[in-house]
């Protein structure tokens, strides 16, 4: 798999999807929401998921960035927090933290998932004998 190939598409897209989420996890902490680690888990994890996926070719690596998403919206509807953050509740930055983790995690997920059902239609599964 070429470079450009790896990178672009949906597969670039996911990852373009997780540094946006971790950008917007990043306002939030910015705007003074409080996250229980110094630095908050969520933008660790979600570069590492974003690098993780730019360096390998595993045809199955955008499903890991469509989990992440997903893990993240997850979190964000169960957190008692993210709605109030989303409404501005907690303040003008933490709406726009928000809104910029929304955007970036759920696009990660469309796009994760549909890189993975593109890679596996793409190339025949390999048997081993």
């Amino acid at each position: 798999m070429s470079e450009k190939t790896a990178l672009s598409g949906p597969r670039g897209i996911t990852i373009l999807g997780l540094l946006v989420g971790a950008a917007g996890i990043a306002v939030l902490w910015a705007a003074g929401v409080a996250f229980p680690f110094y630095p908050p888990p969520g933008i660790i994890i979600l570069l590492i998921g974003a690098v993780f996926m730019a360096l390998s070719k595993a045809r199955w690596a955008p499903a890991v960035g469509a989990f992440m998403g997903l893990f993240v919206v997850v979190g964000f509807l169960v957190s008692p927090d993210g709605f109030p953050n989303l409404t501005g509740e907690h303040g003008t930055g933490a709406s726009i933290g928000s809104v910029i983790q929304l955007i970036g995690v759920v696009t990660a997920l469309v796009a994760g998932v549909l890189a993975t059902v593109r890679a596996t239609k793409s190339r025949p599964a390999e048997h081993s004998s």
